[in-house]
């Protein structure tokens, strides 16, 4: 199985175009600027040396699979619109494993396995290696998508980014090498599915714009964050994680003067995660709010 994103391997002489971009343990740098070193060494690194990068060629072992359904293909097509963030794992892992086993068909040129991957990769928390190997596989079947009809689907654009995200996320290099690609998909999916995933491709493209630097370090964009944060809040409301985000580009982009409209988007937020449907994902999203509340000093009930 091959992938088209690589981890990086490098030696020191390789990236010897950085040497004396870090500060030394002497200098009284914030760490702001510390981030900013490490960044342009990682892209001195891609532009002036042989690196060489790749993802993980290994794929998460399953489950013994002996007591899953016993679906056809034509079956698991049929369910596949049923999985969800509630959908038990080991659901998800008979469907994953069915789609390695099974010869090409046109099953494979939809979004299908790239969300399968994409649910269980979500879910993974505590074992970082076996979380980028879901989203890797994630990759590839988006990537066999796009060589058929998938490149019609929108759905298969968002979840060639958000497993890539999550691939390249705790990777810098390999994060500013995938730029591009993340941004152009995501655009992509607003085109074509814009309501993917309670407005997903807004949600993500708006969160990437937020935390990455300002030009002309980096695309970081408060007002085009905020735009699109506001469409994904405005098309469904009913996600908690639009509500939270909206909220995080209020109080990074328009700060005290919004305050008590932050409060409201983040009273929301929580009461939709109480939900039955959003109760298997609080664990994993109320850093994310406690985070928000805690920078503006907002108290929540």
């Amino acid at each position: 199985m091959r992938l088209s994103v690589q981890y990086v391997a490098m030696t020191k002489d390789e990236c010897n175009t950085a040497d004396g971009r870090f500060p030394t343990a002497s200098q009284e740098t914030s760490m702001k600027n510390l981030f900013l070193q490490i960044t342009g060494f990682f892209l001195l690194c891609f532009l002036h040396s042989s690196c060489t990068v790749s993802l993980p060629k290994e794929v998460v072992s399953l489950e013994p699979m002996d007591k899953c359904p016993e679906w056809t293909l034509a079956q698991l097509e049929k369910n596949a619109p049923l999985f969800n963030l509630n959908t038990d794992t080991f659901t998800l892992q008979c469907a994953l494993a069915l789609l390695r086993n099974s010869k090409r068909v046109p099953i494979h040129h939809t979004s299908l396995g790239s969300h399968i991957c994409f649910l269980l990769a979500d879910r993974t928390n505590t074992d970082q290696i076996r979380r980028e190997r879901f989203a890797s596989e994630g990759v590839y079947w988006a990537e066999i998508a796009l060589t058929g009809e998938g490149k019609e689907d929108g759905d298969v654009y968002y979840y060639l980014a958000v497993n890539l995200g999550i691939s390249v996320k705790e990777h810098m290099a390999l994060a500013l090498k995938n730029l591009d690609r993340l941004v152009s998909s995501l655009e992509i999916a607003i085109e074509l599915s814009p309501d993917v995933n309670y407005g997903g491709p807004f949600r993500v493209l708006g969160m990437l714009y937020l935390k990455a630097p300002p030009w002309p370090r980096g695309i970081g964009d408060g007002d085009r964050a905020l735009e699109l944060l506001h469409k994904a809040v405005q098309r469904h409301p009913e996600h908690p994680k639009n509500q939270i985000f909206y909220a995080q580009a209020l109080w990074e982009v328009e700060g005290e003067d919004k305050k008590k409209e932050i409060q409201n988007y983040l009273e929301e937020g929580l009461k939709l995660m109480n939900q039955e449907h959003w109760k298997s994902a609080k664990e994993r999203w109320i850093d994310d709010l406690n985070y928000v509340a805690k920078e503006a000093d907002i108290l929540l009930p």
